[in-house]
């Protein structure tokens, strides 16, 4: 699993003759992820970009899967706390 998304950036690189001075930019693949609050990006060789792009994958799959027990466990605490506070 890698927590990040990846991207396609399209850049300029900077020569005035080249296509990307008038027209989209060189495109590259990155991995975007945060760390200590500011996004960073890591450029992925091509044969890096499916495997990365399932990882990510992976874990936004395991995060929803885990957010969605905790919100279960909530949901049976705040339940079980209504029911023991009740008068009898």
């Amino acid at each position: 699993m890698v927590r990040g998304t990846v991207l396609v950036h399209r850049r300029r690189c900077g020569k005035p003759n080249c296509r990307c001075a008038t027209g989209e930019g060189h495109p590259s693949t990155v991995l975007s992820y945060k760390e200590s609050g500011k996004t960073k990006f890591l450029m992925l060789p091509t044969a890096e970009v499916e495997p990365v792009r399932r990882a990510t994958e992976r874990f936004r799959a395991a995060k929803a899967q885990l957010d969605a027990r905790g919100n279960s466990g909530r949901a049976q605490l705040v339940a079980r706390l209504r029911r023991s506070s009740r008068p009898l």
